[in-house]
This record gives structure tokens, sequence and C-alpha cells, in this order.
């Protein structure tokens, strides 16, 4: 925390879960009255995690490494070829997308 608050300043706010260490932290670094503690004041931030969660939660399934890398590999080459972004498309381009990628 010193060293995000010494290199961008002082935040107008800073927002945490109901952990108790976090005001003895603010207390000691002079920043008590920006802490606002709230149950869904961090969703923004904890929600742009949830991409980075998931392959964590998929990865602890694997005892090896070797394994896992294989799988990514074949697997992000499958998700690009197959991953036509289907709400971005009209249902007969998706449908002509999806039908031509089956075939290659």
């Amino acid at each position: 925390m010193k060293k995000a608050l010494k290199r961008h300043g002082k935040a107008e706010k800073i927002v945490t879960d109901g952990l108790r260490s976090y005001p003895a932290a603010m207390r000691e670094l002079g920043n008590l009255d920006r802490l606002e503690i709230g149950r869904w004041l961090n969703n923004r931030a904890e929600n742009s995690h949830l991409p980075f969660r998931r392959r964590e939660r998929a990865m602890l399934r694997f005892r090896q490494m070797k394994s896992l890398q294989k799988l990514a590999s074949v697997h992000a080459s499958f998700h690009n070829h197959f991953n036509s972004e289907r709400h971005l498309v009209s249902r007969k381009l998706y449908k002509e997308r999806r039908s031509a990628a089956l075939t290659e």
C-alpha cells in the first residue's frame, strides 16, 4: 500500500472489505479518513478478476503442469477457431461461420 500511495499519490477514497486489519493499516499510513468499508463497494475490482479466477480454478484439477500446458495449448487453438462471438453477428452469419469451421 505504501508503494502504491507513493507512486500514484493520495487517493480520494480507498474501498476495502470488512477485514479488521485494514483500518489499522490505514491509521498507520494516515489514510483512515479516506477508507470506505462496504460489502458491495469493491464489486468493480472483484468482477474484473473473474476470468483469471475461472482459469485458476480449472488449473487446480491438474496434478502436473506439463499436462495442463498440453491441454491449454490445444484448447486455445480450438477455442479461437470456434469462438465466433455469437452476440455480435446475425443468426444466419453465425450458422454459416459455424458450419465452415466444422467442415474445416
